[in-house]
């Protein structure tokens, strides 16, 4: 056994900005800690970063989650106005996220990414979101009741297609009806916002049965020199976090990051490091409204 394979992986989890009381904290949902371990690695919180501090994190995991959170991503990373005011938002996550998705990428980390964390990585590439899909023509009402009990609220709500050849499908390669029927397989779904448009090199992966994207995956153009190409990322529109032990589609999922973590950390650091891939841009810090 290598130096590199005597500790399981270490998967960053960046923290959310919360005020509890009078007082501003740093949180994770319990619900992602427990899906990382479930998936064979060591989670490691991480409150907010400075720019000069992402290359050390990025040194030290082999992984990176991004989790969902009741907040949105601040519009003006994609050239809109907040559109709903009474709507949560958190410039400090976006303000080092959105720069350490793209160094994670480009080195080849894997990254998974959930609810927030999949529209986190759509705009850290350059693309946009629907700050509200239920109001768009010919779309469904996404969002998840919170006047319901949060098994309800989290359960099964639409199917999702599948899309052949991609990541995902390779993730739940094995699955057979009733879980996984005609290429389709049911997903929770609470989330207001979406892709709109998609980033440069993103690949979709599944969609919802209105044409909201579901899944997708980023590859790197084969030009692009200076990215690692072949790392695994996937993000996900649902939760599959909720109750993961218990739900065929989330255990390959995690089981398949879980893998991905263990292949990068294995490998030679000079093989998925430099490439001057780690170039931080500053992320302005627009108002919380």
């Amino acid at each position: 056994m290598s130096a590199n394979q005597i500790h399981p992986p270490l998967v960053l989890v960046p923290a959310c900005q919360r005020i509890l009381g009078r007082h501003p904290f740093h949180v994770a949902g319990k619900k992602y800690i427990d899906a990382v371990r479930m998936a064979g690695c060591v989670p490691l919180v991480v409150p907010a970063a400075q720019a000069d501090e992402l290359p050390a994190l990025l040194d030290i995991a082999s992984g990176i989650l991004l989790t969902g959170s009741p907040s949105n991503v601040h519009p003006s990373h994609f050239g809109e106005a907040v559109l709903d005011e009474t709507l949560p938002l958190d410039p400090e996550r976006d303000a080092w996220t959105l720069p350490l998705i793209r160094m994670a990428l480009r080195r080849g980390m894997p990254l998974l990414g959930i609810c927030r964390g999949f529209q986190e990585v759509n705009v850290a590439l350059g693309g946009s979101l629907y700050q509200a899909v239920h109001e768009q023509p010919g779309l469904m009402d996404h969002r998840g009741d919170g006047s319901k009990p949060v098994e309800e609220e989290y359960g099964l709500s639409h199917p999702v297609k599948l899309i052949h050849g991609g990541e995902l499908d390779r993730a739940l390669h094995g699955l057979t009806e009733p879980v996984l029927q005609g290429g389709e397989f049911m997903v929770n779904s609470l989330h207001g916002q979406g892709v709109r448009r998609l980033a440069e090199g993103v690949r979709i992966e599944a969609l919802a049965p209105d044409g909201v994207v579901e899944a997708f995956s980023w590859h790197p153009g084969a030009d692009d020199t200076e990215a690692v190409h072949g790392g695994f990322n996937l993000c996900l529109q649902w939760h599959p976090e909720w109750q993961a032990a218990s739900n065929p589609v989330s255990q390959k999922i995690f089981h398949a990051f879980g893998a991905a973590c263990a292949v990068y950390q294995a490998a030679p650091r000079s093989a998925t490091t430099g490439h001057g891939s780690d170039h931080v841009e500053p992320v302005p810090r627009p108002e919380r409204r």
